[in-house]
């Protein structure tokens, strides 16, 4: 007896372990279940899928076996592959979302320093300015680029700073000098008399 039913078998396109279960039935019928496992595939709702069940005669099912079970082995298959790579893509989603939640996090942390340190250098600047020293405190001012973020505000510190212990031009000293108030001829002639000549 020849038989081609495991060259067609062969022929079905499928991934995973085709599992064939035949018991036979009452009248000599044959029940045959058809359940396809994929344990590549991790998702757990791949258990809820049900085997196919045919019950029908060995003459039937010798006619029409392969054609019954065609589309919904592939589809199945194709389904158990798709619930995979879409388990892959949740874990590596999942993964991805850890790093950057942990990038995150570390440029946090970075920023909270930075920002403390920027306070502690600021407090100390106006800890010099209140005592007078205020080149000191120009010299502790941050560094612009350390801190780009803060540029103005760190260029406004600098010039209201060096504007307190810089040189006065010569004209800044002539404005901050009051002008002399001319004397009138009566305040002269009172505190310095003038002494006259007899012709």
């Amino acid at each position: 007896m020849n038989t081609n039913f495991f060259s067609q078998i062969q022929q079905l396109d499928f991934t995973g372990n085709l599992q064939l279960t035949i018991t036979k039935g009452a009248e000599s019928n044959l029940i045959v279940s058809v359940l396809l496992l994929n344990e590549q595939c991790g998702d757990s709702a791949k258990n809820l899928i049900p085997p196919l069940t045919f019950n029908a005669t060995a003459q039937e099912f010798d006619e029409g076996f392969i054609p019954q079970i065609t589309a919904p082995v592939q589809k199945v298959s194709g389904l158990m592959v798709d619930m995979e790579k879409f388990q892959k893509q949740l874990d590596e989603a999942k993964a991805q979302s850890a790093i950057e939640k942990a990038k995150a996090e570390k440029e946090k942390k970075e920023q909270e320093a930075k920002d403390k340190k920027f306070k502690q250098a600021m407090d100390k600047v106006d800890e010099l300015e209140k005592e007078g020293k205020f080149r000191e405190a120009w010299i502790k001012v941050p560094d612009i680029a350390e801190y780009p973020e803060k540029a103005d505000e760190l260029r406004k510190r600098k010039t209201a700073l060096s504007d307190k212990f810089a040189t006065p031009s010569l004209f800044g000293a002539m404005e901050a000098t009051a002008p002399e108030q001319p004397q009138t001829e009566e305040a002269t002639a009172a505190c310095c008399p003038l002494e006259t000549t007899d012709e």
